[in-house]
């Protein structure tokens, strides 16, 4: 089993991404989770993991309170450097998302507001 787990301090958005997501992914392979709080993410990927279910994505605002995106991946990276991460942002300029796609911290990035085949489209190429 699988996760693809959703960050975003607007809980709107986490929600229209987990309906967008379930609607295309098969439940009994993929399970999709939403954090609002960024800094409860790690406790669920470890919480989830002691399921036996693995974290393969992670599809992270940019601007949050407390702690930003790019933030929130180093401190994930630093003790689970195989998950990949989409950004989606709608205040993310392109020199902060090409710094971060040089650094290895993002596989991708979509702009808000996204197209939800674009973004099944991205998300599909990040977990073969």
């Amino acid at each position: 089993m699988k996760a693809i787990i959703t960050v975003d301090d607007d809980a709107l958005i986490t929600q229209v991404l987990k309906f967008q997501l379930t609607k295309h992914f098969d439940s009994s392979d993929m399970i999709i989770e939403s954090v609002n709080e960024p800094e409860a993410t790690i406790a669920l990927i470890d919480d989830i993991r002691s399921y036996g279910v693995e974290t393969v994505l992670i599809i992270v605002d940019y601007q949050m309170p407390k702690l930003n995106g790019a933030q929130l991946i180093r401190q994930i990276i630093s003790k689970y450097p195989e998950i990949k991460y989409i950004m989606l942002s709608g205040q993310a300029n392109d020199i902060i998302v090409n710094e971060l796609k040089e650094e290895g911290l993002i596989n991708a990035f979509l702009h808000k507001p996204w197209d939800e085949k674009e973004m099944i489209r991205i998300v599909e190429q990040q977990i073969k």
